[in-house]
Protein backbone atom coordinates (compact mmCIF):
# COMPACT_ATOMS: atom_id res chain seq x y z
CA UNK A 1 0.00 0.00 0.00
CA UNK A 2 3.15 2.55 0.76
CA UNK A 3 3.28 2.19 -3.19
CA UNK A 4 0.13 2.59 -4.20
CA UNK A 5 -0.84 5.35 -1.61
CA UNK A 6 1.91 8.15 -3.89
CA UNK A 7 0.36 7.21 -7.03
CA UNK A 8 -3.41 7.65 -5.84
CA UNK A 9 -2.41 10.77 -4.48
CA UNK A 10 -0.91 12.13 -7.42
CA UNK A 11 -4.33 11.32 -9.34
CA UNK A 12 -6.71 12.56 -7.19
CA UNK A 13 -4.74 15.95 -7.42
CA UNK A 14 -4.88 15.80 -11.13
CA UNK A 15 -8.31 14.84 -11.64
CA UNK A 16 -9.43 16.81 -8.73
CA UNK A 17 -7.40 20.03 -9.61
CA UNK A 18 -8.66 23.48 -10.41
CA UNK A 19 -10.46 22.56 -14.39
CA UNK A 20 -12.34 20.22 -12.81
CA UNK A 21 -13.55 22.15 -9.60
CA UNK A 22 -14.47 25.31 -12.23
CA UNK A 23 -15.70 23.16 -14.46
CA UNK A 24 -18.16 21.47 -11.29
CA UNK A 25 -18.82 25.41 -9.77
CA UNK A 26 -19.05 26.67 -13.25
CA UNK A 27 -22.33 24.26 -14.85
CA UNK A 28 -24.02 24.74 -11.59
CA UNK A 29 -23.59 28.46 -11.10
CA UNK A 30 -24.48 29.14 -14.95
CA UNK A 31 -27.60 26.42 -14.99
CA UNK A 32 -28.77 28.41 -11.80
CA UNK A 33 -28.67 31.92 -13.26
CA UNK A 34 -29.89 30.54 -17.09
CA UNK A 35 -32.99 28.58 -14.22
CA UNK A 36 -33.63 31.66 -12.81
CA UNK A 37 -32.83 29.50 -9.13
CA UNK A 38 -35.36 27.61 -9.98
CA UNK A 39 -34.11 24.98 -7.33
CA UNK A 40 -34.96 27.87 -4.85
CA UNK A 41 -38.07 29.01 -6.65
CA UNK A 42 -39.86 25.58 -6.77
CA UNK A 43 -38.25 23.17 -4.33
CA UNK A 44 -41.32 22.71 -2.40
CA UNK A 45 -43.35 22.20 -5.34
CA UNK A 46 -40.58 19.35 -5.96
CA UNK A 47 -41.07 18.18 -2.42
CA UNK A 48 -44.73 17.93 -2.90
CA UNK A 49 -44.17 15.83 -6.00
CA UNK A 50 -41.82 13.21 -3.80
CA UNK A 51 -44.98 13.48 -1.11
CA UNK A 52 -47.25 12.23 -4.46
CA UNK A 53 -49.14 15.73 -5.18
CA UNK A 54 -49.33 16.88 -8.89
CA UNK A 55 -48.31 13.65 -10.39
CA UNK A 56 -49.58 14.89 -13.87
CA UNK A 57 -50.70 12.07 -16.29
CA UNK A 58 -48.90 8.61 -15.92
CA UNK A 59 -45.88 8.49 -18.72
CA UNK A 60 -44.33 5.54 -19.73
CA UNK A 61 -41.51 4.05 -17.96
CA UNK A 62 -40.72 1.40 -15.80
CA UNK A 63 -40.79 2.90 -12.16
CA UNK A 64 -43.01 5.58 -10.67
CA UNK A 65 -41.45 8.83 -9.66
CA UNK A 66 -41.11 7.96 -6.17
CA UNK A 67 -39.91 4.71 -7.02
CA UNK A 68 -36.94 6.67 -9.25
CA UNK A 69 -36.21 8.97 -6.47
CA UNK A 70 -35.79 6.12 -4.13
CA UNK A 71 -33.63 4.28 -6.61
CA UNK A 72 -31.71 7.43 -6.87
CA UNK A 73 -31.50 8.28 -3.12
CA UNK A 74 -30.38 4.28 -2.21
CA UNK A 75 -27.41 4.99 -4.63
CA UNK A 76 -27.05 8.71 -3.02
CA UNK A 77 -27.90 8.52 0.37
CA UNK A 78 -24.94 5.78 1.58
CA UNK A 79 -21.93 5.54 3.27
CA UNK A 80 -20.56 8.97 2.42
CA UNK A 81 -23.32 10.42 4.35
CA UNK A 82 -22.02 8.70 7.55
CA UNK A 83 -18.74 7.69 6.75
CA UNK A 84 -17.96 10.16 4.01
CA UNK A 85 -18.98 13.77 6.36
CA UNK A 86 -16.12 12.25 8.58
CA UNK A 87 -13.81 11.03 6.54
CA UNK A 88 -13.90 15.03 4.69
CA UNK A 89 -13.47 16.78 7.97
CA UNK A 90 -10.17 14.26 9.06
CA UNK A 91 -8.63 15.50 5.99
CA UNK A 92 -10.07 19.00 4.91
CA UNK A 93 -11.22 20.34 8.61
CA UNK A 94 -14.43 21.53 9.18
CA UNK A 95 -14.81 23.49 7.11
CA UNK A 96 -15.36 21.01 4.25
CA UNK A 97 -18.77 20.79 5.50
CA UNK A 98 -19.59 24.50 4.18
CA UNK A 99 -17.91 23.52 0.41
CA UNK A 100 -20.51 20.16 0.80
CA UNK A 101 -23.69 22.68 1.51
CA UNK A 102 -22.26 24.86 -1.45
CA UNK A 103 -21.87 21.87 -3.72
CA UNK A 104 -25.11 20.64 -3.52
CA UNK A 105 -27.29 24.04 -3.19
CA UNK A 106 -25.77 25.19 -6.69
CA UNK A 107 -25.63 21.03 -7.50
CA UNK A 108 -29.71 20.89 -7.74
CA UNK A 109 -29.59 23.14 -10.92
CA UNK A 110 -26.81 20.24 -12.15
CA UNK A 111 -29.13 17.12 -10.97
CA UNK A 112 -31.82 19.39 -12.22
CA UNK A 113 -30.81 19.48 -15.88
CA UNK A 114 -29.92 16.14 -15.97
CA UNK A 115 -33.00 14.44 -15.56
CA UNK A 116 -34.29 16.77 -17.79
CA UNK A 117 -31.91 15.52 -20.62
CA UNK A 118 -32.07 11.99 -19.05
CA UNK A 119 -35.79 11.75 -20.02
CA UNK A 120 -35.96 13.63 -23.11
CA UNK A 121 -33.23 11.58 -24.91
CA UNK A 122 -34.27 8.15 -23.22
CA UNK A 123 -35.01 5.14 -25.43
CA UNK A 124 -36.13 1.53 -24.86
CA UNK A 125 -33.98 -1.12 -24.97
CA UNK A 126 -35.26 -4.79 -26.60
CA UNK A 127 -36.37 -5.85 -23.20
CA UNK A 128 -38.71 -3.07 -23.46
CA UNK A 129 -37.09 -1.50 -20.54
CA UNK A 130 -36.01 2.53 -20.50
CA UNK A 131 -32.64 3.32 -21.14
CA UNK A 132 -31.02 7.12 -20.34
CA UNK A 133 -28.65 9.31 -18.49
CA UNK A 134 -25.56 10.78 -19.82
CA UNK A 135 -24.15 8.52 -22.60
CA UNK A 136 -27.19 8.30 -24.03
CA UNK A 137 -28.03 12.69 -24.24
CA UNK A 138 -24.63 13.14 -25.12
CA UNK A 139 -25.25 10.58 -28.19
CA UNK A 140 -28.41 11.85 -29.18
CA UNK A 141 -28.31 15.56 -28.15
CA UNK A 142 -24.55 15.96 -29.49
CA UNK A 143 -23.28 12.84 -31.38
CA UNK A 144 -20.37 13.13 -29.55
CA UNK A 145 -20.17 9.25 -29.41
CA UNK A 146 -16.65 8.89 -28.37
CA UNK A 147 -17.57 11.19 -25.04
CA UNK A 148 -21.07 9.63 -24.33
CA UNK A 149 -18.84 6.04 -24.43
CA UNK A 150 -16.15 7.82 -21.75
CA UNK A 151 -18.65 8.72 -19.59
CA UNK A 152 -19.98 4.59 -20.02
CA UNK A 153 -16.85 3.35 -19.24
CA UNK A 154 -16.07 5.74 -16.19
CA UNK A 155 -19.37 4.87 -14.60
CA UNK A 156 -19.10 1.44 -15.35
CA UNK A 157 -15.74 1.62 -13.40
CA UNK A 158 -17.02 4.29 -10.39
CA UNK A 159 -19.99 1.66 -9.90
CA UNK A 160 -17.28 -1.03 -8.47
CA UNK A 161 -15.32 1.38 -6.75
CA UNK A 162 -17.52 3.91 -5.09
CA UNK A 163 -20.85 2.32 -5.16
CA UNK A 164 -19.43 -1.00 -4.69
CA UNK A 165 -15.79 -1.49 -2.71
CA UNK A 166 -16.28 1.75 -0.92
CA UNK A 167 -19.77 0.31 0.19
CA UNK A 168 -19.05 -3.12 1.29
CA UNK A 169 -15.76 -1.40 3.19
CA UNK A 170 -17.32 0.25 5.56
CA UNK A 171 -19.61 -2.10 6.52
CA UNK A 172 -17.15 -4.27 7.28
CA UNK A 173 -15.35 -1.36 9.24
CA UNK A 174 -18.19 -1.06 11.73
CA UNK A 175 -19.02 -4.42 11.52
CA UNK A 176 -15.62 -5.05 12.83
CA UNK A 177 -15.35 -2.37 15.51
CA UNK A 178 -19.15 -3.40 16.79
CA UNK A 179 -18.92 -6.91 16.65
CA UNK A 180 -15.88 -7.98 15.67
CA UNK A 181 -16.81 -9.59 12.51
CA UNK A 182 -14.03 -10.84 9.87
CA UNK A 183 -13.92 -8.13 6.88
CA UNK A 184 -14.26 -11.40 4.51
CA UNK A 185 -17.21 -13.23 6.43
CA UNK A 186 -19.07 -9.33 5.65
CA UNK A 187 -18.17 -9.12 2.36
CA UNK A 188 -19.14 -13.15 1.48
CA UNK A 189 -22.84 -12.04 3.37
CA UNK A 190 -23.20 -8.87 1.61
CA UNK A 191 -21.96 -10.11 -1.92
CA UNK A 192 -25.03 -12.82 -1.71
CA UNK A 193 -27.90 -10.92 -0.47
CA UNK A 194 -27.02 -8.37 -3.04
CA UNK A 195 -26.92 -10.98 -5.75
CA UNK A 196 -30.55 -12.23 -5.20
CA UNK A 197 -31.61 -9.04 -5.14
CA UNK A 198 -30.17 -7.90 -8.45
CA UNK A 199 -32.08 -10.50 -10.34
CA UNK A 200 -35.20 -8.64 -9.88
CA UNK A 201 -33.56 -5.76 -12.24
CA UNK A 202 -35.06 -2.09 -11.69
CA UNK A 203 -38.32 -3.01 -10.41
CA UNK A 204 -37.42 -5.06 -7.89
CA UNK A 205 -34.56 -2.35 -6.75
CA UNK A 206 -36.88 0.37 -7.41
CA UNK A 207 -39.45 -1.68 -4.71
CA UNK A 208 -36.54 -2.75 -2.27
CA UNK A 209 -35.70 1.25 -2.38
CA UNK A 210 -38.85 2.45 -1.71
CA UNK A 211 -39.28 0.68 1.48
CA UNK A 212 -35.54 0.75 3.08
CA UNK A 213 -34.95 4.35 1.92
CA UNK A 214 -37.51 6.19 4.18
CA UNK A 215 -36.92 3.64 7.04
CA UNK A 216 -33.06 4.31 7.51
CA UNK A 217 -33.06 7.95 6.46
CA UNK A 218 -35.67 8.45 9.53
CA UNK A 219 -34.32 6.07 12.04
CA UNK A 220 -30.47 7.94 11.46
CA UNK A 221 -32.34 11.64 11.05
CA UNK A 222 -33.92 11.03 14.44
CA UNK A 223 -31.05 9.37 16.29
CA UNK A 224 -28.78 12.42 15.08
CA UNK A 225 -31.46 15.27 16.11
CA UNK A 226 -32.03 13.99 19.25
CA UNK A 227 -28.41 14.35 20.15
CA UNK A 228 -28.45 18.03 19.16
CA UNK A 229 -31.42 18.33 21.10
CA UNK A 230 -29.38 17.19 24.07
CA UNK A 231 -25.91 19.04 22.95
CA UNK A 232 -27.95 22.08 21.79
CA UNK A 233 -25.49 24.09 23.43
CA UNK A 234 -22.61 23.18 21.59
CA UNK A 235 -24.54 23.55 18.04
CA UNK A 236 -23.39 27.54 17.95
CA UNK A 237 -19.90 26.53 17.90
CA UNK A 238 -19.79 23.94 16.02
CA UNK A 239 -21.26 26.19 13.21
CA UNK A 240 -18.54 29.00 13.91
CA UNK A 241 -16.10 26.47 12.84
CA UNK A 242 -17.87 25.22 9.45
CA UNK A 243 -17.87 28.77 8.26
CA UNK A 244 -14.77 30.04 9.71
CA UNK A 245 -12.56 27.26 8.52
CA UNK A 246 -13.95 27.24 5.25
CA UNK A 247 -12.13 30.51 4.31
CA UNK A 248 -9.22 30.43 6.56
CA UNK A 249 -8.10 26.79 6.74
CA UNK A 250 -7.86 24.99 10.23
CA UNK A 251 -4.88 24.29 12.47
CA UNK A 252 -3.85 20.92 13.77
CA UNK A 253 -4.61 19.98 17.18
CA UNK A 254 -5.50 16.59 18.79
CA UNK A 255 -4.96 13.90 15.96
CA UNK A 256 -5.69 15.88 13.33
CA UNK A 257 -3.03 17.17 11.32
CA UNK A 258 -4.43 20.44 10.20
CA UNK A 259 -5.90 21.73 6.54
CA UNK A 260 -5.69 24.87 4.26
CA UNK A 261 -8.50 26.65 2.76
CA UNK A 262 -7.69 24.44 -0.46
CA UNK A 263 -7.67 21.09 0.88
CA UNK A 264 -11.44 22.33 2.52
CA UNK A 265 -12.46 23.42 -0.26
CA UNK A 266 -11.09 19.95 -2.80
CA UNK A 267 -12.30 17.57 0.13
CA UNK A 268 -15.85 19.39 0.32
CA UNK A 269 -16.31 19.68 -3.05
CA UNK A 270 -15.68 15.60 -4.07
CA UNK A 271 -17.40 14.49 -1.41
CA UNK A 272 -20.17 16.95 -1.74
CA UNK A 273 -20.21 15.30 -5.10
CA UNK A 274 -20.25 12.23 -3.92
CA UNK A 275 -22.78 12.39 -1.42
CA UNK A 276 -25.22 14.53 -3.86
CA UNK A 277 -24.35 13.21 -7.11
CA UNK A 278 -24.69 16.43 -8.69
CA UNK A 279 -22.11 16.66 -11.42
CA UNK A 280 -21.83 13.10 -11.85
CA UNK A 281 -25.11 12.46 -13.84
CA UNK A 282 -25.52 8.92 -12.44
CA UNK A 283 -28.78 9.84 -10.80
CA UNK A 284 -30.45 10.78 -14.09
CA UNK A 285 -29.85 6.68 -15.51
CA UNK A 286 -32.44 6.29 -12.33
CA UNK A 287 -34.83 9.53 -13.63
CA UNK A 288 -34.89 8.05 -17.19
CA UNK A 289 -36.96 4.74 -16.12
CA UNK A 290 -39.36 6.85 -14.05
CA UNK A 291 -43.30 6.88 -15.30
CA UNK A 292 -43.89 10.82 -16.14
CA UNK A 293 -45.82 12.48 -18.77
CA UNK A 294 -42.56 15.28 -18.93
CA UNK A 295 -39.16 15.56 -18.54
CA UNK A 296 -39.23 18.59 -16.16
CA UNK A 297 -41.92 16.69 -13.68
CA UNK A 298 -39.30 14.14 -12.70
CA UNK A 299 -36.44 16.41 -13.29
CA UNK A 300 -37.97 18.57 -10.00
CA UNK A 301 -38.20 15.27 -8.43
CA UNK A 302 -34.58 13.87 -8.82
CA UNK A 303 -33.27 17.44 -7.76
CA UNK A 304 -35.02 17.02 -4.37
CA UNK A 305 -32.13 14.42 -4.03
CA UNK A 306 -29.64 16.42 -3.21
CA UNK A 307 -31.08 18.55 -0.38
CA UNK A 308 -32.60 15.54 1.05
CA UNK A 309 -29.01 13.88 1.05
CA UNK A 310 -26.51 16.55 1.60
CA UNK A 311 -28.30 19.60 2.98
CA UNK A 312 -29.91 17.31 5.50
CA UNK A 313 -28.56 13.84 6.05
CA UNK A 314 -24.45 15.58 5.91
CA UNK A 315 -25.58 18.69 7.89
CA UNK A 316 -27.09 16.06 10.78
CA UNK A 317 -23.91 13.61 10.61
CA UNK A 318 -21.37 16.87 10.49
CA UNK A 319 -23.11 18.88 13.34
CA UNK A 320 -22.87 15.53 15.77
CA UNK A 321 -19.08 15.33 14.67
CA UNK A 322 -18.87 18.54 15.81
CA UNK A 323 -21.09 19.06 19.01
CA UNK A 324 -19.87 15.11 20.46
CA UNK A 325 -16.07 16.58 20.25
CA UNK A 326 -14.71 13.69 18.80
CA UNK A 327 -12.97 15.11 15.71
CA UNK A 328 -9.81 14.81 15.78
CA UNK A 329 -9.72 11.92 18.90
CA UNK A 330 -7.39 9.26 17.98
CA UNK A 331 -7.32 5.48 18.79
CA UNK A 332 -5.82 3.20 21.35
CA UNK A 333 -2.90 2.99 18.45
CA UNK A 334 -2.27 6.57 18.01
CA UNK A 335 -4.29 6.36 14.89
CA UNK A 336 -6.60 9.31 13.86
CA UNK A 337 -10.35 7.72 13.65
CA UNK A 338 -11.41 7.67 10.76
CA UNK A 339 -14.98 6.97 8.73
CA UNK A 340 -17.70 5.16 10.46
CA UNK A 341 -15.33 4.22 13.46
CA UNK A 342 -15.66 8.41 14.14
CA UNK A 343 -19.53 8.65 13.48
CA UNK A 344 -19.84 5.30 15.28
CA UNK A 345 -17.99 7.01 18.38
CA UNK A 346 -20.31 10.05 17.96
CA UNK A 347 -23.11 8.34 18.66
CA UNK A 348 -21.44 5.99 21.30
CA UNK A 349 -20.61 9.15 23.18
CA UNK A 350 -24.10 9.84 24.13
CA UNK A 351 -26.04 6.74 24.04
CA UNK A 352 -24.89 3.45 25.11
CA UNK A 353 -26.99 2.49 22.40
CA UNK A 354 -25.82 5.06 19.75
CA UNK A 355 -23.82 2.69 17.86
CA UNK A 356 -26.43 0.42 17.05
CA UNK A 357 -27.98 2.97 15.02
CA UNK A 358 -24.98 3.90 13.40
CA UNK A 359 -24.12 -0.06 12.46
CA UNK A 360 -27.92 -0.34 11.23
CA UNK A 361 -28.25 2.89 8.85
CA UNK A 362 -24.84 1.83 7.34
CA UNK A 363 -25.95 -1.60 6.56
CA UNK A 364 -29.11 -0.84 5.15
CA UNK A 365 -27.67 2.76 3.24
CA UNK A 366 -24.48 0.82 2.13
CA UNK A 367 -27.10 -2.51 0.91
CA UNK A 368 -29.02 0.07 -0.82
CA UNK A 369 -26.60 2.19 -2.71
CA UNK A 370 -25.11 -1.49 -3.73
CA UNK A 371 -28.28 -2.24 -5.50
CA UNK A 372 -28.66 1.43 -6.95
CA UNK A 373 -25.18 1.48 -8.53
CA UNK A 374 -25.45 -1.54 -9.56
CA UNK A 375 -28.22 -0.96 -12.08
CA UNK A 376 -26.10 2.60 -13.08
CA UNK A 377 -22.81 0.00 -13.63
CA UNK A 378 -25.19 -2.41 -15.75
CA UNK A 379 -26.60 0.38 -17.69
CA UNK A 380 -23.36 1.76 -18.64
CA UNK A 381 -22.17 -1.44 -19.44
CA UNK A 382 -25.16 -1.97 -21.98
CA UNK A 383 -24.72 0.73 -23.57
CA UNK A 384 -20.78 0.07 -24.14
CA UNK A 385 -21.08 -3.84 -25.14
CA UNK A 386 -24.93 -4.61 -25.72
CA UNK A 387 -27.14 -6.37 -23.33
CA UNK A 388 -25.47 -9.97 -23.21
CA UNK A 389 -22.52 -7.84 -21.03
CA UNK A 390 -25.40 -7.18 -18.09
CA UNK A 391 -25.24 -10.54 -16.35
CA UNK A 392 -21.72 -11.11 -15.87
CA UNK A 393 -21.55 -7.46 -15.12
CA UNK A 394 -23.92 -8.34 -12.12
CA UNK A 395 -21.86 -11.17 -11.47
CA UNK A 396 -18.50 -8.99 -11.58
CA UNK A 397 -20.16 -6.74 -9.39
CA UNK A 398 -20.98 -8.94 -6.53
CA UNK A 399 -17.15 -10.67 -6.83
CA UNK A 400 -15.85 -7.26 -6.36
CA UNK A 401 -17.67 -6.73 -2.79
CA UNK A 402 -15.43 -9.38 -1.18
CA UNK A 403 -11.83 -7.88 -1.64
CA UNK A 404 -13.80 -4.52 -1.18
CA UNK A 405 -15.09 -5.48 2.38
CA UNK A 406 -10.76 -6.19 3.12
CA UNK A 407 -9.00 -3.47 1.61
CA UNK A 408 -7.64 -0.64 3.62
CA UNK A 409 -10.29 2.46 4.11
CA UNK A 410 -8.21 5.02 2.76
CA UNK A 411 -7.34 3.86 -0.82
CA UNK A 412 -11.35 2.64 -1.51
CA UNK A 413 -11.80 6.35 -0.77
CA UNK A 414 -8.92 7.72 -2.98
CA UNK A 415 -10.37 5.30 -5.97
CA UNK A 416 -13.67 6.12 -5.40
CA UNK A 417 -12.84 9.78 -5.79
CA UNK A 418 -10.78 9.45 -8.49
CA UNK A 419 -13.45 7.90 -10.80
CA UNK A 420 -16.53 9.80 -9.73
CA UNK A 421 -14.15 13.22 -10.92
CA UNK A 422 -13.54 11.03 -13.87
CA UNK A 423 -17.16 10.56 -15.24
CA UNK A 424 -18.08 13.88 -13.85
CA UNK A 425 -15.62 15.54 -17.37
CA UNK A 426 -17.87 14.52 -19.91
CA UNK A 427 -21.27 14.78 -17.93
CA UNK A 428 -20.62 18.15 -17.18
CA UNK A 429 -19.52 19.43 -20.80
CA UNK A 430 -22.12 17.77 -22.16
CA UNK A 431 -24.48 19.93 -20.00
CA UNK A 432 -22.80 23.16 -20.85
CA UNK A 433 -22.85 22.39 -24.44
CA UNK A 434 -26.89 21.11 -23.69
CA UNK A 435 -27.71 23.86 -21.75
CA UNK A 436 -29.98 25.81 -24.55
CA UNK A 437 -32.02 22.28 -24.59
CA UNK A 438 -32.30 22.30 -20.75
CA UNK A 439 -33.64 26.12 -21.47
CA UNK A 440 -36.26 25.62 -23.61
CA UNK A 441 -37.51 22.14 -21.97
CA UNK A 442 -37.86 24.08 -18.60
CA UNK A 443 -39.68 26.82 -20.34
CA UNK A 444 -42.21 24.62 -21.39
CA UNK A 445 -42.79 23.04 -18.56
CA UNK A 446 -42.97 26.27 -16.34
CA UNK A 447 -45.71 27.17 -18.63
CA UNK A 448 -47.53 23.96 -17.83
CA UNK A 449 -47.34 24.48 -14.15
CA UNK A 450 -48.65 28.00 -14.13
CA UNK A 451 -51.61 26.22 -16.69
CA UNK A 452 -52.18 23.67 -13.80
CA UNK A 453 -52.09 26.12 -11.34
CA UNK A 454 -54.74 28.42 -12.69
CA UNK A 455 -56.89 25.23 -13.65
CA UNK A 456 -56.76 24.68 -10.02
CA UNK A 457 -57.97 27.60 -8.80
CA UNK A 458 -61.24 27.48 -10.99
CA UNK A 459 -62.03 24.43 -10.39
Amino acid sequence: MDVINPILDQLYSWVWGPPLLILLIGVGLYLTVALRGLQFRYLKYALELVAGKHQGKEGKGDISHFEALMTALAATIGIGNIAGVATALATGGMGALFWMWITALIGMATKYAEAILAVKFRTVDKKGEMCGGPMYFIEYGLKWHWLAGAFALFGAIAALGGGNMLQANSVADVMSSMFNVDPAITGVVVAILTGLTLMGGIKSIGKVASLLVPFMAILYIGGGALILLMKFDRIPQALWQIFSHAFTGQAAFGGFLGASVLMALQVGVSRGLMTSEAGLGTASIAAAAAKTDLPGRQALVSMTGCFLATIVMCTVTGLVLGVTEVFGMVNANGQLINGASMTLLAFNSVFSWGGYIVTIGLILFAFTTLIGWSYYGEKCVEYLFGEKSVIPYRILFCLVIIPGAILELEVVWKISDIFNGLMAFPNLIALAALSSVVISETKTFVNVLKQEAEASKTS
